[in-house]
C-alpha cells in the first residue's frame, strides 16, 4: 500500500493497519465503523485507491461513509434518541451524509424529520436545502414555524403560488402537507387549494463572484475582520485603511491581519470596506462546484436596501449574509460587493523562475 506523507496526521502500527484493513474487508460493525476505520487509513497518509484495492470499499463510498460518520457523531452530541440512532445505522449513510450542510442543532432535527417521513437520499437534500434556507430567514414566516417539518412546508408553499400549471402546484401542495408539522403552516399550505392566485417572485440575484486570475496594476490593502461567523462588535472593530496617493502607501497602527486585493473597480471605489474569510458553502446560494475557501468584501458604509445585493445582518448574536425581497425592518451592516476565490496558477514556480528555453 502506497503512502502519502503529506496528508500524513496520524501515525498507526504495521499491525493496527492489518486490522484495519481485515476488518474492513470482511465489513465488521456497522457503516459508521466503516467510516471511521477509513478515515483513520486515510489521515496515517494511505490513499481512497489503495485503500479500495484492498478492502472493496470505492473511493466515492470512502467519502460518503467518512463525512456520515461524522455526521452521525454530531447527532450523539445532540442526544438524539436511540431509536433516531438506530434508523441511521439502518443503514441511512445517503441521507446523513446530504445532512452535511446542516449545524448540530438542524442535524437532529432533520434526522428526526427523515426518521418520521422515511425520507430516501433524494428527499433528504431537498430536505436539508430548504432547512439552512428557512434558518437563514431573518424572520420566520407568518404561518410558519422554526421546525423542519414547517421548514420543507414553507419551501412547497412558496412555489406552489408561483406557479400556474395545476399538476405541479397540486403536487406540491401535497408535498407541503406531508411536511407540515405545525396547525398553522397546514391551514395556510390547504388555503392554496382554493386560492389560485400566483404570486411572482424576483430570483436571487448573482453574486458578484471573481477569481483571482493574474496580477493587477493597482491594488487596495483592506483590512481582515475574521473567519465566519462572526459578530457585530468584531465587524466594527476593524479601522478604516487610509492609503496616502500617488503610490498608496499605509500607515497603519491598529492590530489586526490585513490582505491585498486587486484593483478592481468594486474595491476601488468602496469607502469602508472589510474582508470576512468563509468556506463557499457558507454563502447564502451555493454558486461553486467544490467547498473552498473565500473571500467576502464588504462595504460597511452601504446599508440601503437594494434587492440586486446581499447584506451583512444580525440574527441571534452572529452576522450572516442574506438577500431581502423586500425592504427589510431589520438594520443593515454593510453590502456584499465581492466575493474573492482564491488564485488559480498551474505553476507558481513559473512566476519566479526565469523562462527557459530549449536550444
Amino acid at each position: 500500500m502506497t503512502e502519502n506523507p503529506l496528508n500524513t496526521s496520524l501515525t498507526l502500527s504495521d499491525e493496527e493497519v492489518t486490522e484495519l484493513i481485515r476488518s474492513l474487508l470482511h465489513k465488521e460493525g456497522s457503516w459508521v465503523d466503516w467510516g471511521k476505520k477509513c478515515q483513520k487509513l486515510q489521515k496515517a497518509g494511505y490513499l481512497a485507491q489503495d485503500i479500495f484495492e484492498q478492502t472493496g470499499f470505492q473511493t466515492s463510498q470512502q467519502n460518503l461513509i467518512i463525512v456520515a460518520a461524522q455526521v452521525y457523531d454530531s447527532l450523539l452530541q445532540a442526544n438524539v434518541s436511540e431509536d433516531i440512532l438506530a434508523y441511521c445505522r439502518g443503514p441511512r449513510s445517503d441521507v446523513l451524509y446530504e445532512f452535511r450542510i446542516l449545524n448540530q442543532d438542524q442535524r437532529a432535527a432533520a434526522v428526526e424529520l427523515a426518521y418520521h417521513k422515511r425520507l430516501e437520499a433524494d428527499e433528504a437534500k431537498d430536505a436539508a436545502k430548504a432547512i439552512q434556507e428557512f434558518f437563514r430567514l431573518s424572520q420566520v414566516p407568518a404561518d410558519f414555524t422554526k421546525v423542519a417539518g414547517d421548514a420543507v412546508a414553507y419551501q412547497c408553499w412558496k412555489r406552489a403560488r408561483q406557479i400556474k400549471d395545476l399538476q405541479d402546484r397540486s403536487r406540491l401542495i401535497a408535498k407541503g402537507l406531508r411536511f407540515a408539522q405545525s396547525a398553522t403552516s397546514r391551514q395556510a399550505i390547504e388555503r392554496l387549494l382554493s386560492d389560485f392566485t400566483i404570486t411572482s417572485s424576483r430570483s436571487a440575484p448573482l453574486l458578484p463572484l471573481h477569481r483571482l486570475e493574474e496580477e493587477e496594476e493597482l491594488s487596495r490593502v483592506v483590512g481582515v475582520v475574521g473567519k465566519y461567523p462572526i459578530t457585530k462588535q468584531e465587524l466594527e472593530s476593524v479601522d478604516k485603511i487610509i492609503a496616502e496617493e500617488p503610490f498608496g502607501i499605509i500607515t497603519y497602527s491598529g492590530s489586526g491581519r490585513m490582505v491585498a486585493l486587486p484593483g478592481w473597480q468594486a474595491v476601488l471605489k468602496a469607502i469602508d470596506p472589510v474582508v470576512i474569510v468563509c468556506n463557499s458553502e457558507q454563502l447564502p446560494i451555493n454558486v461553486l462546484g467544490k467547498t473552498e475557501e473565500v473571500l467576502v468584501i464588504v462595504e460597511r458604509v452601504i446599508k440601503q436596501w437594494d434587492v440586486n445585493s446581499y447584506f451583512l445582518v444580525e440574527q441571534e448574536n452572529k452576522l450572516i449574509f442574506q438577500w431581502f425581497e423586500e425592504e427589510p425592518t431589520i438594520p443593515l451592516l454593510g453590502q456584499v460587493i465581492l466575493v474573492l476565490r482564491p488564485k488559480r496558477i498551474l505553476d507558481e514556480n513559473n512566476l519566479i523562475e526565469p523562462w527557459q528555453m530549449d536550444d
